[in-house]
């Protein structure tokens, strides 16, 4: 209520005296009023959906109107490591599909929440389960180890073992619990070594330990969907292609219900549709 009430610019006070005229109005309580907190009721969640999607078509459409020269505008948000190493280099191409819309890309490691109309779609990465939302299941992801062609010919990689005597990256997601995702003794122990205990540099993003990889300060086990681009170009080489774990995660195409429909979010879903099917059919892949 307090949190509210600075939103709006009047008194806690102010809002709870509006709730109670409200829950008055609908002849059912919206909140659960506890000790210390208050939470929604089944019905009030409810009527909280409905009440979320008006006022994002609202916020949707006023955006729209302020546009300079009326073109539709579509915001999408996604992380930045896949924002940089794969999302986009593409982007041109789905703009080609959009000649009328401007595109805005969002790039933060933190959930947006889709309710407020502020951004159209996101592309996260996850599970797959997003309360509230629809999803679908563009790219699943596998882990491999990868590096500059210089340092595999300098270390004279040929078989896991060899990377025992390497300089390993590796990336620290702290605002997810990748607790299933597979780490390096994981890779190790599919391929067959025995590793010790392993230190090496810790980056926060995947596309920084790549980027580490690329000027060649060591080996990291980089994610399918952040190094494609890299392996295409020749700038990084996967010595063991035939041992890939899976992450147990992927990239999904999340966006509000009601909008499957939609013109741009099935513009943006026919683009990811083909663009992950050129990347799975590029060799390697």
């Amino acid at each position: 209520m307090t949190q509210a009430g600075a939103e709006l610019h009047v008194t806690a006070g102010a809002i709870s005296r509006q709730i109670r005229a409200l829950e008055e109005e609908l002849g059912f309580p919206v909140f659960r009023r506890l000790t210390r907190q208050i939470v929604l009721t089944q019905a009030g969640a409810a009527f909280h959906q409905t009440v979320s999607r008006a006022l994002a078509d609202i916020a949707r459409d006023a955006d729209r109107l302020r546009v300079q020269g009326g073109n539709d505008r579509l915001t999408i948000s996604t992380s930045v490591s896949f924002a940089a190493k794969w999302f986009a280099p593409r982007l041109h191409r789905l703009a080609a599909r959009l000649p009328s819309v401007d595109i805005h890309l969002e790039v933060s490691d933190v959930n947006i929440d889709l309710s407020d109309g502020r951004v159209d779609a996101t592309i996260r990465y996850g599970v797959g389960s997003y309360p509230q939302t629809v999803s679908e299941r563009i790219l699943d992801e596998t882990m491999c180890p990868v590096c500059s062609p210089h340092y595999r010919d300098e270390k004279q990689i040929t078989v896991p073992a060899d990377l025992l005597g390497c300089t390993l990256l590796n990336e620290e997601r702290l605002l997810h619990d990748d607790s299933t995702l597979p780490k390096w003794a994981l890779w190790f122990k599919a391929a067959g070594v025995s590793a010790p205990r392993m230190r090496g540099p810790t980056f926060s993003h995947g596309s920084l330990a790549i980027e580490a990889a690329i000027r060649g300060e060591g080996v990291a086990l980089g994610r399918s969907a952040l190094v494609c681009e890299d392996i295409a170009a020749g700038r990084l080489v996967e010595p063991f292609a035939g041992i890939r774990l899976p992450a147990g995660r992927g990239y999904d195409l999340v966006h509000r219900p009601g909008e499957e429909e939609e013109p741009m979010i099935m513009t943006l879903r026919e683009w990811l549709r083909d663009e992950v099917r050129d990347v799975l059919a590029e060799p390697g892949s």
